[in-house]
């Protein structure tokens, strides 16, 4: 089992900035990428980013350029730095983490909320 506890949501001005983490505990030796994914009212979860253990990384387009996932393997825990936000960017951001093998972990959620 893996556990995963997300910080750093909040409330936040349009074209300000957020930094989320996660950190994982527990089997943490069978995780391979980990990541964030949201979920804004009434739509579906979407990935943002995703991040393997050996650095590549992977985002959504509409964060290109602004949000930058990275990862610090010996603390176990994944960052998000949000940048220039929009109110589009509003969500439950969800951490997530993927073991080879078996099926992926998720965090409980912090709610981002971007005002206009």
């Amino acid at each position: 089992q893996v556990q995963l506890v997300e910080s750093g949501g909040g409330l936040v001005q349009t074209g300000g900035s957020l930094r989320l983490s996660c950190a994982a505990s527990g089997s943490i030796f069978s995780i391979n990428a980990m990541g964030w994914y949201r979920q804004a009212p009434g739509k579906q979860r979407e990935l943002v980013a995703i991040i393997a253990r050996g650095g590549s990384t992977n985002y959504a387009d509409s964060v290109k350029g602004r949000f930058t996932i990275s990862r610090d393997n010996a603390k176990n825990t994944v960052y998000l730095q949000m940048n220039s936000l929009k109110p589009e960017d509003t969500a439950v951001y969800y951490c997530t983490a993927n073991p080879v093998p078996g099926t992926p972990y998720w965090g409980q959620g912090t709610q981002v909320t971007v005002s206009s």
